[in-house]
């Protein structure tokens, strides 16, 4: 059955289109330096915001209407398959991403929950075999649960932990058994909410053990898949240990992990440590842990993880700009994970979203092409830092000074003069090539 028969499949048709169900601007076979936007972005739906999340909030229910919510667990479970390989097929969206938990009730034993996945997962396969469909990444859930409550991989309890282990373990084996791009870890739970009852140095040693168990483990099953940490703050524990990208990409080099992780940078947490979007793709970039990226926008106004679908347009540039710079993004891409709003509860509403959220970063992309073709930002800088490729500042960057040669020029200078970085002209340029495309 399908289950929504009002949306058709959506085309691309030009910026002048007045048709709610089609691309204005994601044209997956355009070329955009040299690449096609599809190869490009890489876009994948995340199945939980889509398909298990309700719209329910601190404050209220759920709003949601969904054909399957009357169904059984199971008989749920599957019916969110057949929906999800409908959504992706409709939008041409090529990959997708779940929790474990997303795909299928956890029942009353870990042994139940594992016949559970097997099921699922097995269906899974089959959709992916003829759709071609592939999948983005996978991981667990190690938060939700109240088993969770003081942490997973970073418990006060063995148990747990050995608990959290074992999901770890089945979650690389669906990942070898699907095929997946990519694992992600994300510390839901691994952080503190007082260092009153907190043993700081066990827990990160903790969470570090875990990771090289899931390093060796991949290894020892033949998983092909790039592991990704994904890093946030505050939410849901006061303090993350994986607070941004330079905390993690620090504790990964302390626990000599950082060559066989990167990072899944997502917009929203971004915001939450205090940093943008780019700025996170920039620091990950430049140390070379730049893995893949949750495609999402936060609310400056409210102080928690909205995980709003991207419609920032310069977000979605200087994203696309650090992308770019990078070289893409390998076997990693651009998962939307994010979720409609609580008034947003029909089920078009689902491909309004994603519609709206490729759009904007089909327009990201060009408009970052255009910025690499101009040069506009490559000149700036080059020109900004001009005095470090010559004279002095060559020599220093060279090691031929101390703190005493650099005194001995230092009082030779009669003046030191200062140029202005025109800031506010550059961004007057940037928006008028966003606006260009």
């Amino acid at each position: 059955m399908s289950w929504f028969p009002n949306v058709p499949k959506i085309q691309y048709e030009g910026r002048d289109t007045d048709n709610p169900f089609a691309f204005r601007h994601y044209n997956p076979q355009e070329k955009v330096l040299g690449k096609t936007m599809e190869e490009h972005l890489r876009f994948a739906v995340a199945y939980w915001h889509t398909f298990t999340a309700a719209g329910a909030d601190p404050f209220g229910v759920g709003t949601a209407v969904r054909k399957w919510d009357s169904l059984s667990p199971m008989d749920k479970a599957k019916a969110r398959v057949e929906a999800n390989f409908e959504l992706l097929e409709k939008l041409g969206i090529r990959f997708f991403c779940f929790h474990d938990v997303d795909i299928a009730p956890e029942g009353a034993s870990l042994a139940e929950f594992h016949r559970n996945l097997d099921t699922i997962v097995a269906m899974i396969k089959d959709y992916m075999k003829s759709t071609g469909v592939k999948l983005l990444w996978n991981t667990v859930n190690m938060f939700t649960h109240p088993r969770y409550v003081h942490g997973a991989g970073t418990s006060c309890n063995a148990d747990v932990f050995a608990y959290a282990a074992a999901s770890v373990k089945k979650g690389l084996e669906i990942g070898k058994e699907l095929g997946a791009e990519n694992y992600v870890f994300w510390g839901g739970r691994e952080g503190y909410e007082s260092l009153l009852v907190t043993d700081l140095a066990l827990e990160e040693e903790n969470m570090a053990r875990l990771l090289r168990m899931a390093v060796e483990y991949a290894k020892e099953i033949g998983l092909d898949a790039q592991l990704l940490v994904e890093p946030k703050p505050k939410e849901p524990t006061k303090h993350q240990y994986d607070f941004d990208a330079a905390t993690t990409i620090a504790f990964l080099q302390k626990y000599g992990l950082k060559e066989h992780f990167k990072l899944n940078i997502e917009a929203n947490h971004a915001t939450l440590a205090g940093h943008t979007f780019e700025h996170e793709l920039r620091v990950a970039r430049i140390n070379g842990v730049l893995g893949s990226i949750d495609a999402n926008q936060g609310d400056l106004l409210l102080g928690w993880d909205t995980d709003e679908f991207p419609t920032d347009l310069y977000s979605t540039t200087l994203a696309m700009y650090e992308v770019l710079k990078n070289g893409g993004l390998g076997r990693g891409g651009l998962n939307f994970d994010a979720k409609v709003r609580r008034g947003s509860f029909e089920d078009e509403d689902l491909f309004y979203a994603h519609i709206a959220g490729m759009d904007a970063f089909a327009r990201g992309l060009k408009a970052a092409a255009k910025i690499i073709e101009t040069g506009l930002l490559d000149n700036v800088i080059e020109h900004r830092y001009r005095s470090w490729r010559e004279g002095i500042g060559a020599e220093i960057r060279a090691g031929k000074h101390d703190l005493k040669s650099l005194e001995a020029y230092a009082l030779k200078l009669d003046t030191i003069r200062n140029e202005s970085h025109h800031l506010e002209r550059l961004r007057a340029q940037l928006n008028e090539i966003i606006f260009s495309v």
